[in-house]
């Protein structure tokens, strides 16, 4: 073997082991991704859920005859004499 054979076989081995390396590092970041995909997705559904009951509190909180009761009950609120009513036309 020639002097310029043996440094083009060490070259190639060199090219090998540096793609080999690329290779593991590639797929190590990969499976971190991924990884970190799948807990973004957890946290997605979670607040899909979280959402979900929100909405159905606020509509549980915002029904009329809720805010009429609160505001009889709590607040002293009625309404007023059918004299005390004044409508205004355009």
């Amino acid at each position: 073997m020639t002097v310029s054979q043996q440094v083009m076989l060490w070259l190639l081995v060199l090219m090998v082991l540096a793609s080999a390396l690329g290779v593991v590092f590639t797929k190590h970041q990969s499976r971190k991704l991924f990884v970190e995909l799948q807990v973004l997705s957890a946290e997605r559904d979670a607040f899909g859920v979280e959402w979900g009951r929100l909405m159905l509190e606020q509509y549980t909180l915002a029904t009329p005859n809720r805010v009429e009761d609160i505001a009889r009950k709590r607040l002293a609120m009625n309404f007023p004499a059918l004299e005390n009513i004044v409508i205004v036309k355009p």
